[in-house]
């Protein structure tokens, strides 16, 4: 018996890319198409990887559909294992459509919709990363990228403090432009940033004093610091006015560029940089590896150690070692 969608159930489809359920998913009833909607609506909260998990999930039924496969159980390994070796994307992507495949099954088998999960034993294909590509500023070209900004009008003021939040936190773009006033607190003498990171995480991390300097210049040029809940980093309107909208990671992504466009610095920066570049230069004045860990709220320090560029330069002494 196949399931028959309700409207909020076709917009939760629409929603991840779906116009209608695959065959398979409609072929295993009321119970297989509730729990193949949840998979995505409750188990996946980030909604760009829930985008991401969807369309590698819907190209995945498109192809066994496509070869016969019409059925919950005729998905075995080695459909699975097919499908892998015949998709044409890149390392990672094969990798990400793999781990899709599996969570998916892992739900559904959970959920008593199938007995076994087929994409438990099929191997994707290696990819080991051990530099991270994200382009990094030295610590000269960061400070002359701040000290470029105009800091004698409100945007200014604005632009620096977020860029000086991303660099002396490694925080994220989106955790950043996400933040509240709030979120610049006091607790004793020092004060503190929180921030929002991917997964729902709180996470805190004490103000450098740069960071401090400028959030406190931009907030009394703003003079939003009494406003707790509203955002932090806000958008202006067209009379050069403070607005009540918070930035965006496109709004600030644009000032990234046009900020290193005016300080003569190179146009592949991304607001990802600050990141690299602050792990970069914690790391080359001693920092431990842990600890910038910590602070960027990385699962894992082989993360926190793509990001790291302070053995990148290589010295001519060392080349001149190289004797024939």
């Amino acid at each position: 018996m196949t399931h028959e969608l309700t409207a909020r159930d076709q917009r939760n489809l629409n929603r991840i890319g779906f116009t209608s359920l695959p065959g398979a998913i409609k072929a295993a009833g009321d119970a297989g198409a509730r729990r193949f909607l949840e998979f995505f609506v409750v188990t996946i909260r980030n909604r760009n990887t829930r985008l991401a998990y969807a369309q590698a999930i819907r190209q995945f039924f498109e192809w066994t559909e496509a070869r016969g496969v019409r059925s919950l159980d005729g998905i075995e390994p080695v459909v699975v294992a097919a499908y892998i070796e015949a998709h044409q994307g890149s390392p990672p992507t094969v990798k990400q459509h793999l781990a899709a495949i599996r969570m998916l099954f892992d739900w559904l088998v959970t959920g008593q919709i199938v007995e076994n999960n087929p994409a438990t034993s099929v191997r994707g294909p290696k990819h080991i990363v051990r530099r991270g590509k994200t382009p990094v500023l030295t610590a000269d070209e960061a400070r002359q990228l701040l000290d470029s900004i105009d800091t004698s009008t409100v945007i200014g003021l604005r632009d620096r403090a977020l860029i000086g939040v991303m660099i002396y936190t490694f925080a994220r773009v989106s955790a950043t432009v996400s933040m509240k006033v709030e979120d610049f607190y006091a607790e004793g003498k020092r004060w503190w940033l929180r921030l929002h990171e991917k997964g729902g995480k709180q996470h805190q991390v004490p103000a450098h004093h740069n960071a401090d300097q400028y959030l406190d210049d931009y907030l009394t040029a703003a003079g939003i610091a009494a406003a707790k809940k509203s955002p932090l980093f806000r958008t202006i309107d067209r009379r050069g006015r403070m607005s009540d909208a918070a930035l965006t990671r496109n709004d600030a992504f644009r000032m990234v560029k046009r900020r290193a466009a005016a300080a003569g610095l190179s146009s592949a920066i991304t607001c990802h940089s600050f990141r690299a570049t602050g792990i970069t230069a914690y790391l080359a004045n001693g920092g431990a590896l842990e600890k910038a860990q910590t602070i960027a709220a990385h699962e894992s320090p082989r993360t926190t150690k793509l990001y790291d560029r302070s053995r990148d330069d290589v010295t001519i002494d060392e080349i001149e070692r190289i004797i024939i």
